[in-house]
């Protein structure tokens, strides 16, 4: 790996001082609000999702439907809560979501558990990370940065360019990128788009990296009316900022 040693004006806040970067975290928020989201659950519920979030990062899997029910007292809890945050999509689940006719609230089946909860997943992906020796996979390449910093361990990060196939590694130290191969000119590249449904399966699909800043360019040429790029130090601190509050209080 080639070492990536950030000069001082890399290593102050994009997000404070940089108006392209606050732009694209504004934008992500509106598309994706999960800030805004967590905030209206009970407090019950935001602990689950932050419990889910917590055993993702520390085991490299979610926990169990049994051991959400154990936290809130009955299986009917557990799935409750697995509707309501998955109808809200702040976690992925291995089945749907539906609305009871009467009620109209939103509910799973008996066998519902979680693949994955912004910014991890359980589900393949391009981007895996590793830290503390424990793997996990990433749902975008800015999920992939926002980890070391959100959890405050070093990862080390196997991904590709998504137009050239190169691979793409990133040794991280919260928001110190120590190293990074084949270059420190990696860029991360986002499409926007409509959201589908579930953004792990739409949104986190074009939210890439690229090898070099050549290659990041050709790729924006394809669209450029859609297609934001970052630097990893600005894509660091998008992560950073847009995924840090899910953790808060």
């Amino acid at each position: 790996m080639s070492t990536l040693v950030q000069p001082p004006e890399m290593q102050r806040s994009s997000i404070a001082g940089g108006q392209d970067v606050l732009a694209i975290l504004e934008r992500l928020e509106q598309v994706l609000p999960l800030k805004r989201r967590q905030q209206a659950l009970s407090a019950p519920l935001r602990t689950v999702h932050q419990t889910i979030l917590r055993t993702l990062a520390e085991t490299g899997k979610p926990p169990r439907q049994a051991e959400i029910a154990a936290m809130l007292g009955s299986r009917a809890s557990a799935r409750y809560a697995l509707a309501v945050l998955a109808s809200q999509d702040l976690v992925v689940l291995n089945t749907p979501v539906t609305r009871n006719e009467r009620s109209k609230q939103p509910v799973v089946e008996e066998g519902a558990e979680v693949v994955g909860a912004y910014p991890m997943t359980t589900e393949n992906t391009p981007h895996r990370v590793t830290a503390s020796g424990r793997p996990v996979n990433a749902m975008c390449a800015v999920d992939a940065l926002a980890l070391s910093p959100l959890f405050g361990r070093e990862t080390w990060i196997e991904s590709r360019c998504h137009v050239t196939g190169t691979p793409i590694r990133i040794h991280q130290d919260g928001t110190r990128i120590l190293e990074a191969s084949p270059s420190a000119a990696i860029q991360v590249g986002i499409r926007w788009q409509s959201l589908g449904g579930c953004a792990a399966h739409s949104l986190c699909l074009e939210m890439i990296f690229l090898r070099d800043e050549e290659t990041a360019q050709a790729w924006r040429a394809t669209d450029p009316a859609s297609i934001d790029l970052l630097t990893l130090p600005e894509a660091v601190e998008l992560g950073q900022a847009f995924f840090g509050p899910l953790l808060e209080g």
